[in-house]
């Protein structure tokens, strides 16, 4: 599994900010406290001053300090009832003086021996949400939320079984490709079909429920993924560049990519390239890929190279989706 960086930097920046805030709320009701019972101040500072000394001692013989901290802190377990007793008078628990960490697993540090705690992970995952994509609110969108009300329970000519009876299925498809994502068979899906018939929005639905399983998903589309490619090769601008390279590291190093809307960018020589660069350097390095498409498998073939559409082929689950235009029909009835 791997990480987002930048989602991964801006949870450690929040738990980092939930701690600063704890310390100096900390702070702020010790020099209450203090103004109003000077004794607790005394009693304080010395306990602290007695651990400090301990401390400063082991330090310099290079041994524990923990072992002589215990024996201070039993030694002084008059001066501890002291003070649990003026803090109760003042209406406070026993260490209301003393910072308590939230998480007793790994004391608010967000790792344990090198491994991401629960409480980082969280943070991690709503920030792995929310950084998904650009073009996509995957917050307002899940796989219940999607109504079959759209789709007509009538057979479809020539298919055998009804737009409702289909999608019903795909939405089954892609809840457990998503649920079981890493340890469901399909690896890859092709979603095909006409505009308004479902396809970004289910692919946001697979985006979020493999970001909230802690996986890397990467949610963009056709049009603006192989602008990066270009503006990697092709910027004369540093900074411009610089992100490019960022992007695009991030399309082929993710658990999981969304290229949304294939076929709606200009196909050039370059574009062809490209997407051959992201499909085959994907595959080899065992990545999940989903692709939306206006395009069917025949289409694909027809506007990009052979090798492109038979690795989709030939790797992909492809996904049909039929019906009438979801979006024109709610348009109707406003």
């Amino acid at each position: 599994m791997a990480y987002d960086a930048a989602a991964l930097r801006r949870a450690s920046q929040r738990l980092n900010a939930q701690k600063k805030s704890r310390q100096d709320a900390l702070e702020r009701r010790r020099r209450e406290l203090f103004a109003r019972c000077p004794e607790l101040g005394d009693i304080d500072r010395q306990l602290r001053g007695a651990m400090l000394d301990v401390v400063t001692s082991c330090l310099r013989a290079g041994s524990d300090p923990g072992p002589a901290l215990a024996v201070i802190r039993d030694g002084n377990m008059d001066l501890q009832q002291r003070q649990a007793q003026l803090l109760r008078d003042l209406g406070y628990p026993p260490d209301a003086l003393r910072e308590v960490p939230v998480c007793k697993l790994c004391g608010d540090a967000g790792w344990i021996k090198g491994e991401m705690c629960q409480c980082l992970r969280t943070l991690y995952i709503d920030e792995a949400v929310r950084g998904i994509g650009r073009d996509v609110d995957v917050e307002s969108q899940t796989f219940d939320a999607f109504s079959l009300d759209w789709y007509s329970p009538l057979p479809a000519p020539d298919r055998g079984i009804s737009p409702r009876e289909n999608m019903e299925s795909v939405r089954e498809m892609c809840r457990m490709y998503a649920v079981r994502f890493g340890r469901f068979p399909v690896k890859n899906l092709f979603l095909t079909g006409d505009p308004g018939l479902g396809k970004t929005y289910l692919s946001a639905c697979i985006a979020r429920t493999v970001a909230e399983e802690g996986f890397w998903a990467v949610y963009d589309t056709a049009i603006r993924i192989f602008s990066k490619f270009e503006e990697q090769k092709f910027s004369r601008d540093v900074q411009e560049e610089r992100e490019a390279k960022d992007e695009t590291r991030r399309y082929l190093a993710c658990d999981l990519l969304i290229l949304d809307d294939l076929g709606s960018e200009m196909t050039t020589p370059f574009v062809q390239s490209a997407l051959y660069t992201l499909v085959d350097g994907r595959l080899r390095q065992g990545k999940a890929t989903v692709i939306s498409s206006n395009l069917t498998l025949e289409g694909l073939a027809q506007r990009y190279t052979g090798q492109i559409a038979s690795r989709i082929r030939g790797e992909y689950r492809t996904l049909e989706f039929f019906g009438e235009d979801v979006r024109l029909q709610r348009k109707k009835q406003l």
